[in-house]
């Protein structure tokens, strides 16, 4: 999928409507994702009172530690829609991330291998879906308070991936909001597990899979298949099909065909999407079964509480997917090897990334970034500057 900006500022907009499109169309998801919209719109059917079972586990952020830029405090602009980050992680052992009451790690962190923003229209109920590329390069420092901005040059600089790793999802979500002038507060963890488990109670997921792809899904199936201890059908055609959940989830953590990580995170919103028009179509029994599914075991981690998850779920039918893209935006973005941080996707111009990023996700074509975006920027430009000989650019 082209996310050429002549394209329009829409160019990276793809809606999966009719199942019978057979239109290929980009899709990735990789292991967890979906479960904002399957999260939020399944679980609470499930019996609610038992939202505090040991499998789905919440945090509650202190104050204080979720920070948004002051600008964007007081962007109107974005007091009609709600945003919530989507951490898909590689764990296999209930390894999401968790932090004591003290902000110490209690398990062993892991990199957030798939990182998307929903961003809901509470009046329309439209959501779009954006990710942000694992490996671009981004100022990961875990901010605290507003005195902590006047030392942007101190902060780290690497895969936006690693802020999970380094500080959990309070981290993650200050690395989004900081270098992107956005105001998440809530999160959704969940691991590959608990997808491929939605998905199968689902019944299964139609995507569209191309020769390229066939091998990559059987090799990512059987390295899965022996880690859970389960069986694995092989793929062995191409085309419009219904995938169970290890295929699914195999076929999202594809990144050796033509367009490595971008074709992937394609691939997991197109998932999104798919999740999304099988769950609406699912009766309540269907829906409570997954939802007991996804906790038999510990894959679901998150800041919603009771209140939340019902309040985006009480107009199951008024949700729908209309947009989705991807972050850094084609026209403003390379790559190279950084050092340290290695291959890494850049933001050539992380001020109009940003301004694109709200135009798309607000409507807010005429946004100007905040100083601290700005400052990043430069940040950006400088320590990327000495390797602009090697950079390789979008075709």
């Amino acid at each position: 999928m082209s996310t050429d900006a002549n394209r329009g500022k829409r160019t990276q907009t793809k809606s999966r409507t009719n199942k019978k499109k057979k239109s290929k169309k980009g899709r990735i998801i990789l292991f967890a994702v979906e479960l904002l919209i399957i999260v939020g719109m399944l679980i609470v059917l499930w019996k609610l009172r038992d939202f505090g079972n040991q499998s789905i586990s919440r945090v509650e952020f202190k104050p204080g530690e979720i920070v948004v830029n002051q600008q964007v405090q007081e962007n109107v602009q974005l007091k009609g829609y709600r945003n919530i980050a989507l951490f898909g992680v590689d764990s296999r052992n209930g390894s999401l991330g968790r932090r004591d009451e003290n902000g110490k790690k209690t398990e062993s962190a892991t990199l957030s291998d798939s990182i998307i923003i929903a961003s809901i229209n509470m009046d329309t109920g439209d959501v779009k879906l954006v990710s942000v590329y694992r490996d671009t390069y981004l100022n990961l420092m875990s901010y605290k308070n507003d005195e902590s901005y006047k030392n942007l040059t101190d902060g780290k600089y690497s895969k936006c991936n690693s802020a999970y790793s380094a500080g959990g999802p309070a981290q993650a979500i200050n690395m989004l909001n900081t270098n992107l002038d956005l105001n998440i507060e809530d999160f959704v963890t969940v691991g590959f597990e608990g997808l491929k488990n939605a998905i199968d109670e689902l019944g299964g997921v139609w995507i569209e899979v191309d020769s390229a792809e066939i091998k990559h899904i059987n090799n990512y199936q059987m390295t899965m298949a022996k880690d859970l201890d389960c069986d694995y059908k092989s793929v062995t055609k191409t085309g419009y099909q219904k995938l169970d959940g290890l295929q699914a989830v195999a076929y999202c953590r594809i990144r050796y065909t033509g367009g490595s990580d971008y074709k992937r995170a394609e691939r997991q919103r197109e998932v999104i999407q798919a999740i999304v028009e099988e769950a609406r179509q699912a009766n309540v029994e269907t829906l409570i079964k997954i939802a007991n599914k996804i906790t038999e075991s510990d894959v679901v981690y998150t800041s919603l509480d009771l209140e939340d998850i019902t309040s985006l779920i009480k107009d199951i039918a008024k949700y729908k997917i209309v947009e989705e893209g991807g972050f850094p935006l084609e026209t403003y973005r390379g790559t190279a090897d950084m050092g340290d941080s290695g291959n890494c996707v850049l933001t050539l111009d992380l001020e109009k990334n940003v301004q694109w990023l709200h135009g798309f996700l607000f409507e807010d074509e005429d946004y100007k970034v905040s100083e601290n975006v700005s400052d990043i920027s430069d940040q950006i430009r400088q320590k990327i500057s000495k390797y602009e000989p090697n950079m390789k650019y979008p075709e």
